[in-house]
């Protein structure tokens, strides 16, 4: 039997915008959406669940993350309920039961915490610069392998354990009894998905941001690969070299595309932006353009003159690899991801 609870409405509320008492539940958000289907109902399900505080049935469910917010259903609503961002709420709510440290729940609810986690950061880069008397080769070399040993550390020990929770809330604990060789069979709807988020052609009108964030997902894995494993700044490789500037440039292109979209506020997606959601998209146009410019004054001998621009870099790097993407939105690119798998799974139980 779920355990209902009377409070979820005013917790939820802490992570996004939502009027329980605007909607009634006409249903019209999910006759509107175009990837609601009969086997996988929603938004109108999510509402209901979340209304009455159910909140083990929402812990079960992959629906959230079946939502691609294209704001059809937002748009539509004749009560201006936004049940898109309701959505949007749930996915950051799952991310903080799904997170053992319970750091992400802080970090969401709690601008003052958020600014307070950067500033520390901040603050252990320039300690750490000042303790090596500002010797860039030094940081540099530092910072290089601090790249590799954050993205080890961060998926080994905070994310790979929330998938395992997120997949005992999904098919553990519902007992959903899934053939051990459908977990290898499946792999491949892992992996589409990661790198296409392919289920978004499936939202009406939403062709371009498809094609936005396939752009911005291969040149941000690019050039973490580029950055991390062929040491881009170190690099004289001319291949090297030009493949970083390229994609350090699709990055910042396509981010700015969305900090505008949020500055307007043009589009439903738009309209209810959470600090989350503008630290993920600012961090990371700030990568693309730190990491361009770094380079720059690489290859044009001045960055030892400039070695601001290095510590500058490190910062936003830092700040990304130990706040950002372990506890922020940067997470639902990965439990998405994994939603589409687990998805796959019980239809093969």
């Amino acid at each position: 039997m779920a355990t209902i609870n009377p409070e979820f409405g005013k917790e939820l509320k802490k992570y996004g915008a939502f009027d329980y008492n605007a909607c009634y539940n006409c249903g019209t958000c999910t006759a509107i959406c175009s990837l609601s289907t009969e086997t996988d109902s929603f938004p109108r399900e999510m509402v209901r669940l979340s209304t009455i505080g159910n909140e083990d049935d929402i812990k079960a469910s992959l629906k959230p993350w079946l939502c691609y917010y294209c704001g059809e259903c937002s748009s539509n609503c004749p009560r201006q309920a936004s049940p898109g961002e309701l959505m949007m709420s749930l996915r950051r709510w799952l991310t903080s039961v799904y997170d053992w440290t319970g750091l992400s729940g802080l970090l969401y609810k709690s601008l003052p915490l958020s600014i307070l986690a950067f500033l520390l950061t901040a603050a252990a880069v320039i300690g750490f610069s000042i303790r090596e008397n500002f010797d860039l080769e030094r940081i540099m070399h530092v910072g290089h392998y601090f790249e590799m040993i954050a993205i080890g550390s961060v998926f080994t020990v905070i994310l790979l354990p929330n998938i395992i929770r997120m997949w005992w809330f999904v098919i553990g604990k519902p007992k959903i009894k899934v053939p051990a060789k459908s977990y290898f069979k499946a792999l491949g709807e892992l992996f589409v998905h990661m790198f296409t988020q392919k289920r978004a052609l499936g939202c009406d009108n939403n062709q371009f941001r498809w094609f936005e964030h396939f752009i911005l997902v291969i040149g941000y894995l690019t050039l973490l690969f580029t950055t991390v494993f062929l040491d881009w700044f170190s690099s004289s490789n001319l291949f090297i070299i030009i493949l970083g500037y390229i994609e350090s440039i699709i990055v910042f292109g396509v981010t700015i595309d969305f900090v505008s979209s949020r500055i307007k506020k043009s589009k439903e997606v738009s309209k209810h932006s959470q600090p989350s959601d503008w630290f993920f998209v600012i961090w990371l146009l700030l990568m693309g353009l730190t990491a361009f410019i770094v380079r720059l004054f690489i290859d044009l001998n001045i960055l030892e003159q400039n070695s601001w621009m290095y510590l500058f870099h490190l910062i936003i790097l830092a700040q990304w690899a130990v706040i950002i993407v372990p506890f922020g939105k940067w997470t639902h690119f990965l439990y998405r991801s994994f939603a589409m798998y687990m998805a796959k799974l019980k239809i093969q139980s």
